[in-house]
């Protein structure tokens, strides 16, 4: 049977969304939003009947109507931790619960809401796949070495396990019969180690631990940090905002465009070569932790996301990891794709439809 899907991506000033024929991408594409427009509405969740106003728009432009749509997905956003990835139906609760932003507020809880307030007249069911809760932590990796504070679990779920799922499948093999080290290079970056399908240790990628990245901090010396938020010189708003968003490559260059640092690299700018070096050598350290903490039993190591495109950074990390074992790049992030394939996994019973209870 073939399933006509609609998938949603928000993001702060956009949605992106794509039309599948099953696996097959007919259209996609990203929705701008004028900055100014979003200014009327006081929250993110007040520009839901704005943002679903834009996507049967697109539908319309396509030849296309809320009602042609089998299968509506939405990307997943801060729910509370989920057990177990894989696709899961959207609620009543669900939907509450971003409604609410009980989890917190992200431009990402838009998509299931968006995905079921257009599936529901149509009596048909909406599903977000893997979002960025996912909590598949053995216990042992929740210990922060503070009794009251617990490492947790907030990555990039989607990408890292699609792509996992991809380079299985290109070796013959499946995603729950091997171990692999993934990691995502983005604006944030995490290292994720995936055992037998499940992503039992990875850093917080949000304002948390693990490598510095282009615009966040990653782990941070403690007491220093403790100076500076109680030095009063910093609101507390003003140093989350260093953490995330201001953190990283954009405090030590001034900015997070990798294109930009590559380009001034190769002009010869011997500091934007030594913190891009600085930030390669940071992510080595969180692969060669979690390789350890797998025993060395390790099938694969993956490179993903934007900053997988560029060779220089690339380069860096197999001059350290090489030696150990051969790195597989996977440049870019194809979410829309995932989102489309996860819901399509449930369907033809290749995998379970999780319950958000």
């Amino acid at each position: 049977m073939d399933y006509l899907q609609l998938v949603i991506n928000p993001g702060s000033t956009s949605t992106k969304v794509a039309i599948f024929i099953n696996d097959k991408l007919i259209q996609e594409q990203v929705l701008k939003h004028d900055i100014e427009e979003l200014k009327k509405y006081p929250t993110i969740i007040d520009q839901t009947e704005f943002r679903k106003q834009i996507i049967i728009d697109f539908l319309t432009e396509h030849k296309y109507t809320v009602d042609n749509i089998d299968i509506f997905v939405g990307r997943g956003g801060l729910l509370k931790p989920l057990k177990q990835g894989g696709t899961y139906l959207v609620t009543d609760r669900m939907v509450d619960d971003l409604r609410s932003c009980k989890y917190g507020s992200h431009a990402s809880n838009l998509g299931a809401i968006l995905a079921y307030e257009l599936a529901k007249p149509q009596n048909r069911s909406a599903y977000i796949v893997n979002p960025v809760c996912v909590d598949e932590f053995y216990e042992l990796s929740r210990v922060s070495g503070l009794k009251g504070i617990e490492k947790t679990s907030v990555f990039h779920v989607l990408n890292q396990k699609a792509i996992a799922r991809r380079h299985a499948k290109s070796v013959g093999k499946t995603y729950e019969s091997m171990n692999m080290i993934v990691c995502h290079l983005g604006g944030g970056i995490s290292v994720g180690f995936h055992q037998k399908g499940k992503v039992v240790d990875v850093n917080n990628a949000l304002g948390g631990t693990g490598p510095f990245s282009p615009e966040r901090t990653g782990t941070l010396p403690s007491f220093p940090l403790v100076d500076l938020c109680f030095s009063g010189k910093y609101t507390e708003e003003q140093v989350r905002k260093m953490l995330v968003g201001g953190g990283g490559l954009v405090s030590y260059l001034g900015t997070a465009n990798g294109i930009e640092i590559d380009r001034r690299i190769k002009a010869g700018d011997k500091e934007a070569a030594f913190y891009f070096h600085a930030m390669a050598y940071n992510v080595v350290k969180e692969i060669g932790s979690l390789y350890f903490a797998a025993k060395g039993k390790v099938d694969a190591i993956l490179i993903t996301g934007g900053l997988a495109y560029n060779d220089t950074f690339i380069n860096h990390l197999k001059d350290y990891v090489g030696p150990i074992m051969p790195i597989h790049v996977y440049p870019g992030e194809d979410e829309m794709r995932a989102l489309a394939e996860g819901a399509l996994r449930v369907l033809a019973q290749e995998e379970k439809l999780q319950a958000y209870e």
